[in-house]
């Protein structure tokens, strides 16, 4: 009777016990990625903010990877259908909200002088971690208010479709912060920039080129590290940037609170907000203005 470890020629086959070994190694270390990028969110968060940027960072990953659609990404085939749902239309001004820790990008568009919030796009990617950029090369994403003119589009972008957010503003230079080329763009890619799927950044610039061609100046894009409630603040009140996140919560609460861009300036290295005026549209530049009475309120 052969052997029944025989190969096709009746040699005994060696054994490779290394190679079991490779491939068990091999076999536990994807399923525990898998585990990892597939986990219920609470899980990582017991990792702090960290954590749960890397679980979100290698959750959306795995899902580009396979083609699966990142979690609660709005019906982008129905695009017209939720226009008009909305109340809205193509031309309508833009702004954008960029929250980091939770991966989200909200578009807002202006409808009878006040902004509603059309949709809320999950960010692919973002480079580094809670807090500003301050120099170039360090891997992180800004934050801060910043407003996007016609000339920062780039409708050729290698990244698919992409706009230049405007880092660094006149907030970032009165630091002394450097870096160049801050990007909302495609392809699901990011080194310092937001990188969103194809298909969400090719609606989102429908929206963006509609506005500016329309006649909206610049469209204003706010970035912030976390949603900017009291208590977030408070868990975070011994971070290095607490000052700095409780000035953009005070812009961040002016628009919560009007439904309007706040007219946003910059006075001795801190941003300085004022409520919007009755139907404007965020086109103000950010530049420095040190009035003699200043209108920021705590």
């Amino acid at each position: 009777m052969p052997d029944p470890i025989a190969g096709d020629r009746g040699r005994p086959r060696r054994r490779r016990p290394w190679l079991h070994a490779v491939l068990f190694l091999f076999v536990v270390s994807a399923a525990g990625i898998a585990a990892f990028a597939f986990a219920p969110s609470w899980i990582p968060q017991t990792f702090g903010d960290d954590g749960l940027i890397d679980y979100q960072r290698t959750q959306r990953f795995f899902r580009s990877e396979f083609k699966l659609p990142l979690p609660g990404q709005p019906d982008l085939a129905r695009f017209p259908e939720r226009l008009a749902a909305s109340g809205l239309k193509p031309g309508d001004p833009v702004l954008i909200r960029i929250y980091k820790r939770d991966f989200e990008l909200e578009v807002w568009m202006q409808s009878g002088g006040v902004f509603h919030r059309f949709a809320t796009y999950p960010i692919c990617s973002w480079s580094g971690y809670l807090g500003p950029k301050l120099r170039e090369g360090d891997g992180q994403a800004p934050e801060g208010f910043y407003t996007v003119d016609g000339s920062a589009l780039n409708p050729n972008s290698s990244y698919y479709r992409s706009f230049n957010v405007g880092y660094p503003n006149a907030f970032d230079r009165a630091k002394g912060r450097t870096g160049s080329l801050i990007m909302v763009h495609g392809d699901c890619r990011s080194i310092g920039c937001f990188a969103m799927t194809n298909a969400q950044i090719a609606e989102i610039w429908k929206l963006v080129t509609a506005a500016l061609g329309a006649g909206q100046k610049r469209f204003q894009v706010q970035i912030y590290p976390f949603r900017m409630s009291d208590y977030a603040l408070v868990a975070h009140a011994g971070d290095a940037n607490a000052a700095f996140w409780r000035d953009l919560k005070i812009g961040s609460d002016l628009f919560d609170k009007t439904s309007l861009p706040p007219k946003v300036s910059v006075c001795g290295g801190r941003y300085r907000f004022e409520a919007g005026m009755a139907d404007t549209d965020g086109s103000n530049p950010i530049a420095v203005n040190c009035p003699s009475a200043a209108s920021n309120e705590r």
